[in-house]
């Protein structure tokens, strides 16, 4: 695991590493998401939250059209 010693400036803000930003695929503007887990700050990018989201449900989805379920669930409510 690489390790990089940043400073925080005055205003609160932290520089990420361009080696690190490059890495990780973060673009300028890009939105990242931080929450803090046992004391310890995490930090990744908003496209990768969504993807790591996406494999999850295709992992449960066992090749089932998630849209076919969701288009059969709503035409079951409406006949209700």
């Amino acid at each position: 695991m690489n390790e990089y010693r940043v400073k925080m400036s005055e205003n609160g803000r932290i520089l990420i590493p361009a080696a690190l930003r490059r890495q990780l695929h973060i673009e300028p503007g890009e939105e990242l998401v931080i929450h803090v887990d046992d004391n310890e700050l995490h930090l990744y990018s908003l496209k990768y939250s969504l993807k790591k989201a996406q494999n999850l449900v295709r992992k449960h989805a066992k090749n089932k059209s998630l849209i076919n379920e969701l288009k059969k669930m709503r035409k079951e409510d409406n006949t209700k």
